[in-house]
């Protein structure tokens, strides 16, 4: 009696542990996929408080994108002209997301003087303070942004160029004044409480994109949370 050919019992269980593999691959990079876009965005516990802070859009809109700025850092100038005009008109405009800016002088005594100055402007025609938020970021320069462009002297040209109305004389005694360094010290405060590390730093609805730039990811969260507002 001849004995049973072995090879196709060899083959068949190879063919199996070949298919457990490959399912094992495939879901690994199912959940390294997953992880990749988690990352994308890192959720803190709660949202800071906008009450206090100059907003821009519907008090009520299902969306709130926070932006932790510096008026002497370049990235921020970059994204004010590249990212934030996209936002103003696909959800702000649209009453989907309100936009609030919190100063975050990382730059030294230029950076506070300026957030200073956007406080005051703001304390005294809180509807103008975003043509002067422009008009800053705009005035920064395009090279060597660390040198010292910043003084009492410019930010008071800058305000009386971008909001005429204003009160030059009353805006010169706020500049320094115990009450607006407050509202910077205010800010940094909540520099310090969500552990910001980079200007600009972009929070929407509690969640910090990972990359400021990255528009696909910031409308990608947005419309994740108008979906989960009208569900």
């Amino acid at each position: 009696m001849s004995k049973k050919n072995p090879m196709p019992i060899i083959m068949v269980v190879t063919l199996v542990v070949v298919g457990l593999i490959s399912a094992l691959v495939v879901l690994g990079n199912q959940k390294q996929s997953a992880g990749e876009s988690n990352s994308n965005s890192t959720t803190v516990s709660e949202s800071p408080s906008i009450k206090k802070h100059p907003t821009m859009g519907e008090d009520n809109a299902p969306v709130q994108i926070i932006e932790f700025g510096d008026y002497k850092c370049p990235a921020c100038k970059k994204w004010s002209e590249r990212v934030y005009p996209q936002l103003k008109e696909e959800f702000i405009d649209t009453g989907k997301a309100n936009f609030t800016y919190i100063n975050t002088p990382f730059h030294g005594e230029g950076s506070k003087l300026a957030a200073q100055a956007g406080e005051a402007v703001y304390k005294q025609k809180p509807e103008a303070f975003w043509d002067f938020h422009k008009a800053l970021f705009e005035a920064q320069p395009d090279v060597n942004h660390d040198q010292k462009w910043l003084s009492d002297e410019k930010v008071l040209e800058v305000a009386e160029e971008s909001v005429p109305s204003i009160d030059l004389t009353q805006m010169r005694q706020d500049l320094h004044s115990g009450a607006i360094s407050q509202e910077v010290q205010n800010d940094t405060d909540l520099v310090n409480e969500y552990d910001v590390q980079q200007t600009p730093t972009i929070m929407i609805n509690g969640q910090i994109l990972e990359n400021p730039f990255d528009y696909k990811a910031i409308t990608s969260l947005i419309n994740q949370n108008l979906e989960d507002n009208n569900g």
